[in-house]
């Protein structure tokens, strides 16, 4: 007999939703998407934050004021030094760790 309680979508939403990456990870990661499209180029402060803004509008764009500051404080703490001569595929990376970090 099926189990009336709940339809099975649900549990496939749900399962979905817990193994995706949480917002503040998520911008990191499209932060570190936007700087790997020109990976030699110097990532300056300009770039980083061209591609760090692109990022809060893509994943948090349609969501509450709370949510949207909430998930940039986390990822923002999280941010790694990006300072000095790096590329943008180095700086990438070093996001890439940081949202693994952040999860």
């Amino acid at each position: 007999m099926a189990d009336l309680t709940q339809p099975p979508d649900i549990d496939e939403a749900l399962r979905r939703l817990i193994e995706q990456p949480s917002y503040g990870a998520q911008i990191l990661i499209v932060t570190a998407r936007m700087l790997e499209m020109d990976p030699a180029e110097p990532a300056t402060w300009t770039a980083r934050r061209r591609a760090w803004d692109i990022a809060i509008d893509a994943v948090l764009g349609r969501l509450p004021e709370a949510v949207r500051h909430d998930s940039i404080e986390r990822a923002q703490r999280a941010l790694p030094d990006l300072t000095g001569h790096i590329t943008r595929g180095e700086a990438a990376l070093g996001l890439r760790a940081a949202a693994e970090r952040l999860g």
